[in-house]
């Protein structure tokens, strides 16, 4: 089955930080997110670098500096966020040069429908949706608040 990568999985935690300061139109330093979220704050940069070329995020630089998100958390779906980090979804079913029997067409086009399927429930959730969803899971767990 899919698995999420530590890439994106990072990603989408660093991003749901920076949406939870959004209204506040705080800008959070690398090491804020890194800390909050138990990311490797290397890494966290190289991530939010890529976000920043992409146009999810923007920087500021000095001492009230950091990232913040670049548009309302409504507008950026987890499909862009995944476009952002690994491009457009074209990965096919099977082998380059793979012979086309009638058991390949067919499993091709069963690979081609959940990719699609995929896509379209990826794009259906912003990153305010998984905040609420977070949001949410936190007032069920009483744990976390200890």
């Amino acid at each position: 089955m899919m698995e999420i990568s530590s890439k994106v999985k990072y990603t989408l935690l660093a991003l749901l930080e920076l949406t939870r300061y959004y209204k506040q139109e705080k800008f959070l330093q690398i090491e804020q997110i890194a800390v909050c979220q138990q990311i490797p704050d290397r890494y966290l940069g190289q991530l939010l670098m890529s976000l920043r070329r992409s146009g999810l995020v923007c920087s500021q630089r000095g001492v009230k500096g950091g990232y913040q998100l670049s548009k309302p958390p409504e507008e950026i779906t987890v499909l862009e966020v995944l476009t952002c980090l690994e491009g457009a979804a074209t990965q096919e079913y099977g082998e380059p040069g793979e012979s086309l029997t009638m058991e390949n067409m067919i499993l091709k086009e069963v690979w081609h429908e959940a990719t699609k399927a995929a896509l379209t429930v990826f794009g259906s959730y912003t990153l305010k949706d998984l905040y609420e969803k977070q949001q949410a899971s936190h007032l069920l767990n009483p744990m976390y608040y200890i």
